[in-house]
C-alpha cells in the first residue's frame, strides 16, 4: 500500500536533509518532486494544486524549530497536510439509538462489496453485536450463495431469499426481520451497477426509501484511482452517501483514491480493506495512513492488531509463564501462529517505524513461518519444554526431521535463548507497580513480531 508514494517522498526528504536551512529555492525543488509523485499516484490535479500551495505557504511562512532540521520540518508539514487532506480523524460508523442500525452497501461491479459486507459483519460481531447480512444482489450469478456462505463463515444471521423477489422488497423485509430478532446491525449487500444506468440507480433510491438506512457506504476499488472519485460523486448525487470504504489496498493501489476522495467528495473514508480474510478490514485513521505514506510506520495499528489476537485468558497464561521463566519452544510456536493471524509478515514489518524504507519493494513471504514451525514440530515434547537439553546429536536429528540444516536449527535456538533473556529482564523488573508491569508486558507482546524473529528473518532473504 502506497509503496510508490513512500519511495518518492523518501527521496525528497533525503535531498532536503542535506540542506542547512529551508529556502524558497530548495522548497520549490522539493515541491516539484512532491507534485510529480502525487500525479503519478493518480491524485486529482485540483487536490494536488491545493496541497502543494498549502505546504509551500506553511514551509516558507515559519521559522525552522531549533530541535528540527529542514528535512524534519518539511516532513512535519507534509504529514500535517496529508492528515488534513484525508480528514484529520477516524469517522466511526453511526449507530442508531434504536436498533437495528441499517448499513447499505453500494458501488460498481467487482469493487468487493459482498466480501466487504462479510468483513464488516465479522468486525461488529467481534465487538459483541448481533449482526445480519441481507443479500439484495439478484443479478450476479451465485451472489446469493456467496452472501449465505459468508454469513455462515462469520457466524451471523442472513436473509437471502433468492432471485424471485425484488431487491427493494428484500431490503424492506430484512429490516422487519432484523427488528423482530433484535439485530444490532443489518448490512444490505446491493448489486454492483454503473452510475450511468438510470434504472438500476433508481432501484438504489427505492431501496433507500424502503429500508431507511442509517449509513450508505460507497465501496470503491482503490486500484481505480481518481476514477473512483468520479463514480462516487454520481452515487452521492442520487443517494447522499455517508462514507466510503476503499478495498484492495493490499494491491498495487497507488493511493490516488485515498488522497482525493475526501477532498472532492466531502465524505469520510471509514474503512480500508485488503485481502480476502474476514479480518482484513481496518478503520481508516488519516494520521496513521499519513505516517505510512511518509514511511514512518504505524505502531498504533500494529499494537491494536496484536491485542486483537490475544484473549484475556491466553494473555494471562503467557504473562505467568514469562514471569516464571517458563516460556517454552511450544509457546514460541504458538506465538508465531498468533502473529500470523495479524496479517502477512510484510504488512506487519512495514508498520514498524523505519522498516518500510529498509524493505523497499521487498515482500516478505509468509512461507518463512513454515521452516520455524517445521523445526519446532520435529522436536520431542521434552525438547520443546527444555530446549537447553538439545545437544549436537539432537540438533542433527531435528534438522533431518524438519528438512532444514543444522545451522538453521542453531540459529533458531540462539534467537529463542536471546528472547528468553529479554523476557527475564521484563519479569525481573523489581520495584515496579502493577500498572507499570502490565504496561511492560503489553510492550513485550506488541514487540513479538520483531522480537520473535530476533530483528531478522531467520530464513530466506536478509
Amino acid at each position: 500500500m502506497f509503496s510508490q508514494l513512500q519511495n518518492s517522498f523518501q527521496k525528497v526528504f533525503k535531498d532536503l536533509r542535506g540542506q542547512g536551512k529551508i529556502s524558497e529555492a530548495n522548497i520549490q525543488e522539493a515541491l516539484r518532486e512532491v507534485r510529480v509523485a502525487l500525479l503519478d499516484a493518480d491524485v486529482n490535479i485540483k487536490v494536488v494544486r491545493q496541497f502543494i500551495a498549502q505546504v509551500k505557504e506553511k514551509a516558507l511562512g515559519q521559522e525552522v524549530l531549533q530541535s528540527l532540521t529542514p528535512g524534519q520540518q518539511f516532513i512535519k508539514i507534509v504529514d500535517a497536510e496529508l492528515t488534513e487532506l484525508m480528514g484529520q480523524t477516524h469517522t466511526k460508523l453511526h449507530l442508531s439509538s434504536t436498533p437495528p442500525t441499517v448499513v447499505m452497501m453500494c458501488g460498481l461491479q467487482g469493487s468487493g462489496k459482498t466480501t466487504t459486507a462479510g468483513k464488516l459483519a465479522a468486525s461488529f460481531k467481534k465487538q459483541g453485536r448481533k449482526v445480519m447480512l441481507a443479500g439484495a444482489d439478484i443479478y450476479r450469478p451465485a451472489a446469493v450463495e456467496q452472501i449465505r456462505a459468508l454469513a455462515e463463515q462469520v457466524g451471523v444471521d442472513v436473509y437471502a431469499p433468492g432471485t424471485d423477489i425484488s431487491p427493494v422488497e428484500i431490503c424492506a423485509q430484512a429490516r422487519k426481520l432484523a427488528m423482530g430478532k433484535q439485530i444490532d446491525l443489518l448490512i444490505l449487500d446491493t448489486a454492483g451497477r454503473l452510475h450511468i444506468d438510470d434504472a438500476l440507480m433508481e432501484e438504489l433510491v427505492q431501496i433507500k426509501a424502503s429500508a431507511r438506512p442509517d449509513e450508505i457506504l460507497f465501496v470503491a476499488d482503490a486500484m481505480t484511482g481518481q476514477e473512483a472519485v468520479n463514480v462516487a460523486q454520481s452515487f452521492d448525487e442520487r443517494l447522499d452517501l455517508s462514507g466510503v470504504i476503499l478495498t484492495k489496498m493490499d494491491s498495487d493501489a497507488r493511493g490516488g483514491a485515498a488522497l482525493s476522495i475526501r477532498a472532492l467528495l466531502g465524505k469520510p473514508i471509514k474503512y480500508i480493506g485488503g485481502g480476502e480474510k474476514m479480518d482484513a478490514l481496518e478503520p481508516f485513521h488519516p494520521d496513521r495512513v499519513a505516517s505510512r505514506i511518509l514511511g514512518m510506520g504505524d505502531m498504533l495499528t500494529l499494537i491494536e492488531k496484536a491485542e486483537s489476537v490475544y484473549d484475556e485468558k491466553t494473555a494471562k497464561n503467557l504473562e505467568r509463564k514469562i514471569r516464571g521463566n517458563e516460556f517454552s519452544m511450544q509457546d514460541f510456536k504458538d506465538q508465531l501462529l498468533q502473529i500470523k493471524k495479524m496479517g502477512s509478515l510484510g504488512s506487519i514489518m512495514k508498520m514498524i517505524p523505519g522498516m518500510s524504507s529498509k524493505m523497499g519493494d521487498m515482500d516478505i513471504d509468509d512461507s518463512q513461518y513454515k521452516p520455524v514451525v517445521a523445526i519446532i514440530d520435529s522436536m520431542t515434547p521434552q525438547e520443546r519444554e527444555k530446549p537447553e537439553i538439545i545437544n549436537a546429536n539432537r540438533r542433527r536429528r531435528i534438522a533431518k526431521g524438519s528438512g532444514r540444516t543444522v545451522q538453521e536449527v542453531n540459529r533458531l535456538l540462539k534467537q529463542f535463548q536471546d528472547m528468553r533473556k529479554m523476557m527475564k529482564q521484563f519479569s525481573g523488573a523489581g520495584g515496579k507497580n502493577k500498572k507499570q508491569q502490565q504496561a511492560m508486558m503489553r510492550q513485550l507482546q506488541a514487540r513479538m513480531p520483531k522480537g520473535a524473529m530476533g530483528g531478522k528473518m531467520p530464513f530466506g532473504r536478509r
